[in-house]
């Protein structure tokens, strides 16, 4: 598998070159830093990576568009609330809305040199420490490094000073690429929550990330299903209810897959606008949104570990 990746890679770069989009040497250093990150990361031993750390949440989506990263970040924020010390690391590289979503604009980590190594402080917003390669280079120049994109994220959550914490959640890249694979090889202990709406596109995306995840052979288990926008709430009208979608997705992937349904999210303007504030959803008077996400919150709690949960190479 490692060689035939390592024969995609040599394939692709000299398709590069030949069509002259970018420089020969630009390519030639990616490659060569591409196969020594591999290397080092099949073959080290680093049973101290994350050690501190009890449980992962892996937030993972067949598509964009279905809120997982607002689901991720609230999800952290929730545990945190909790009273769980919990981190949040977001690897969606190529779509991040987490800088703006929970108004995480304008900060980023404190940056400390240990001997050779470089060591990550996180900034905690809410109670959570946050970590993204988004805070340290922008979003051209992760687009240019999307070759060695999983070798990176891999370094900066080595570097980042986690300290003791009860939850760690990823927020993965939506559909089934390198880097949502990487993480799932690397944490076979760790837990996936799937984020469908009830759309039949969404449904079918869905079969296919689960299918990746079941069938791939990795260890990493599915914890359950959150439906998104599963129906609307009127600001006027609490007490009604109207779904947006036809189809049950969360209830028809669950009875398919089986797999746990673990929540069903309402649509709620208000707690829809609290990130671009500056708030949480436990600034928002709306208890119904405030319960879903204690609830998969305790949900959660009741499958987690107490030892650590890494990978045995990393």
């Amino acid at each position: 598998m490692y060689q035939k990746y390592l024969r995609r890679l040599v394939k692709r770069t000299i398709a590069l070159i030949y069509r002259k989009k970018v420089n020969v040497l630009v390519i030639l250093f990616k490659t060569i830093t591409t196969i020594y990150l591999n290397y080092r990361i099949k073959c080290n031993t680093m049973n101290s990576i994350l050690a501190s750390v009890k449980n992962i949440i892996l937030v993972a989506s067949g598509n964009r568009g279905v809120g997982k990263s607002t689901i991720a970040a609230k999800l952290a924020i929730t545990l945190s609330n909790e009273g769980y010390a919990t981190g949040f690391f977001d690897a969606d590289l190529f779509g991040s809305t987490i800088p703006l979503i929970q108004d995480f604009e304008g900060i980023g980590p404190e940056i400390a040199q240990e001997g050779e190594k470089i060591i990550f402080s996180p900034p905690i917003k809410f109670g959570v420490k946050i970590m993204s390669l988004r805070f340290l280079i922008n979003k051209k120049d992760v687009i240019d490094l999307k070759l060695i994109a999983s070798n990176m994220l891999i370094q900066l959550i080595k570097n980042t000073n986690w300290g003791e914490l009860d939850y760690l959640v990823f927020n993965l890249p939506p559909g089934n690429g390198d880097i949502s694979l990487t993480l799932a090889q690397k944490f076979p202990g760790a837990k996936i929550l799937i984020v469908i709406t009830s759309q039949q596109t969404e449904i079918t995306k869905g079969q296919k990330i689960i299918k990746l995840f079941k069938h791939s052979g990795f260890e990493t288990p599915i914890l359950g299903i959150v439906e998104n926008m599963s129906y609307f709430i009127p600001e006027k009208h609490p007490d009604d209810k109207y779904k947006l979608f036809s189809q049950e997705g969360g209830k028809q992937l669950s009875k398919e897959q089986n797999i746990p349904l673990v929540a069903q999210i309402p649509f709620v303007s208000e707690v829809f606008e609290l990130g671009n504030t500056g708030k949480t959803i436990f600034d928002s008077s709306n208890m119904i949104i405030k319960e879903v996400f204690h609830d998969i919150a305790k949900k959660i709690n009741k499958k987690s570990v107490n030892p650590s949960v890494i990978s045995q190479i990393l």
